[in-house]
């Protein structure tokens, strides 16, 4: 099984790119947000643009080597508890999208597992993310930890609160 799982991860990285965002993505990033959220979870281009700009380092992007577009990224916040603090141990996942046409090959997966490693070499200590009860599932295949429905009621919905310890 481990060498299928190498053999998947060298197919992905002859078909993508994985990097940090740049400041020219910006409309890129939000247009898949677009596409990947309905309109009251997506974030908006006033939200996502602050983000790119202060912090393009939390953000990790699957670029198709042949058209040179994102397919697909996944974004967050450094914390110590609410606020971004750069030098904080945890990272609040905000958003994992992956373009329809771009799924069902393990590029979630591959992104999640590479920001892990690259949060943990970083020293942090721990992601946490919030989803909605369908996704679960799939978080729950990348090794984190269901706490149950949280505090947050963000675009009218009840979210799942979880974590993955980086050790």
């Amino acid at each position: 099984n481990e060498r299928i799982m190498g053999q998947s991860n060298k197919a992905l990285h002859e078909k993508y790119e994985f990097r940090d965002i740049r400041r020219d993505e910006i409309e890129q990033a939000v247009r898949i947000e677009a596409i990947c959220f309905p309109p009251n979870e997506a974030c908006t281009y006033e939200h996502m643009a602050p983000r790119i700009e202060n912090a393009p380092d939390l953000f990790l992007v699957a670029v198709d080597r042949k058209t040179r577009k994102m397919a697909a990224f996944l974004n967050g916040l450094a914390t110590n508890a609410d606020l971004h603090d750069p030098a904080g141990a945890n990272i609040m996942l905000l958003g994992l999208d992956v373009l329809p046409e771009h799924q069902h090959q393990g590029l979630a997966r591959e992104l999640m597992e590479q920001y892990k490693e690259r949060e943990q070499v970083k020293g942090r200590k721990k992601l946490i993310l919030t989803c909605l009860p369908d996704k679960v599932e799939m978080y729950k295949k990348f090794g984190f930890k269901d706490h149950g429905i949280g505090d947050s009621v963000w675009g009218g919905e009840a979210w799942h609160e979880m974590d993955i310890v980086l050790e």
